[in-house]
């Protein structure tokens, strides 16, 4: 049951709507007219609660509270503002997607709820929030301080962390057949992926420093352009001596072995003769211990973080390198397949790619250098064919 109290000299409505208590100004002082007047509209507004079809925008329609709590009016229905709250769909949303992804995506957009999503938006109707709402979230997002050395977020990561926030609202917009607020929101433009590969001097410099019970390591990774976490979860079952290739099927990431990253990245990757030499000699050291192809002392797999701190960047200062990411053993070996004349399409299907664009765009300019296929072939073909020195050909034409 609501009330009408005196607040500083003027009449004030107090009472509760879907559990959540309103204490909204008449903005008429205090006076038997005023006093009788409120009671009228506060019963009016209880039997419209008890009906189901009160609107708290339509009695208050200058309440930014109420506007943040259940939405803009804007032609919202009653049926709109009894929709559940950001927290409440995300939840469900959560429970009915979690069986499609892999363990560490899982594991990502329950973080990025937690953190940073349900903080926001969580007490919001979905009806109550708008464009403006997003847009301002995610510039304070691009604000925080980033990961390393950065002093700011990101845009990689201020993307992935606005993809679920995108996926509840479509969601919901289709579920309850509201407008999107999402609509027209682009995605924040990411930098091209930084690609720093090692020249082949460069590697047989690596390979021949290393602490030997890593050589074979590195010379897996620099020649067959693993990820990190498809080789620290290589198991001995899926390396094929005898076809000589390596079958990614799974990835340690995060402590837990779980499907590769995605559904094209489960390949067959081809072993040079260099591979098949350096696990030959691993499969002496640990295959009597160990289900994994490369593990610590208690066989469990290497960990990433533990082996780069330890073995890759002091290897790199001792060298002279200048220090990069692991992951560009992984661009090394792309670039010196392209190098090579190896084809794009087998090239593509080593890296786990579906297609052979991410190639081109990534690598494709640092294959001039080295194979001299920057167009010196068609200058040396016009040449032959009209048996012209380059100087003089206008002349002749």
């Amino acid at each position: 049951m609501g009330s009408v109290v005196d607040r500083n000299g003027t009449l004030q409505f107090d009472f509760r709507y879907d559990g959540i208590r309103i204490r909204e100004s008449s903005k008429l002082s205090v006076n038997k007219p005023n006093r009788r007047a409120c009671g009228l509209k506060l019963q009016k507004m209880e039997a419209e609660i008890a009906l189901g079809c009160f609107e708290p925008l339509r009695h208050f329609p200058e309440s930014q509270k109420l506007r943040d709590t259940f939405g803009p009016l804007n032609g919202v229905s009653a049926k709109m503002s009894k929709l559940p709250r950001f927290s409440d769909f995300a939840e469900i949303w959560f429970g009915e997607k979690r069986v499609e992804w892999r363990r560490s995506y899982t594991d990502t957009v329950r973080i990025n709820l937690d953190k940073y999503l349900i903080p926001e938006f969580g007490k919001r109707r979905l009806t109550a929030i708008v464009k403006a709402n997003l847009l301002e979230f995610r510039a304070s997002l691009a604000q925080l301080p980033g990961m390393g050395k950065a002093s700011t977020m990101s845009a990689s990561r201020v993307n992935h962390i606005m993809t679920p926030l995108r996926m509840i609202l479509t969601e919901a917009s289709d579920r309850y057949e509201f407008n999107n607020p999402w609509r027209n929101i682009k995605p924040l433009k990411e930098p091209r992926t930084k690609v720093q590969p090692f020249s082949l001097d460069e590697v047989k410099k690596l390979l021949r420093n290393v602490r030997p019970d890593y050589r074979a390591y590195y010379m897996v990774r620099f020649f067959t352009g693993l990820r990190s976490s498809e080789i620290d979860g290589l198991k001995w079952q899926y390396v094929d001596f005898e076809r000589k290739q390596i079958l990614v099927r799974e990835a340690f990431v995060k402590g837990y072995m779980v499907p590769t990253k995605t559904d094209g990245s489960q390949r067959d990757v081809d072993m040079n003769s260099l591979v098949v030499e350096a696990l030959r000699q691993q499969a002496k050291v640990s295959r009597h211990r160990s289900e994994f192809v490369f593990c610590s002392g208690y066989g469990k797999p290497l960990l990433n973080k533990n082996t780069t701190q330890r073995i890759w960047y002091p290897l790199l200062k001792s060298l002279g390198l200048a220090p990069r990411r692991p992951y560009q053993t992984r661009h090394t070996a792309a670039t010196l397949w392209l190098a090579s004349g190896e084809s794009p399409e087998w090239i593509a299907r080593q890296m786990g790619h579906t297609t052979t664009e991410m190639l081109f765009r990534v690598y494709s300019r640092y294959v001039p250098n080295l194979t001299r296929q920057d167009g010196s072939a068609f200058e040396q073909l016009l040449a032959t064919r009209f048996a012209l020195p380059p100087y003089d050909v206008s002349s002749r034409l």
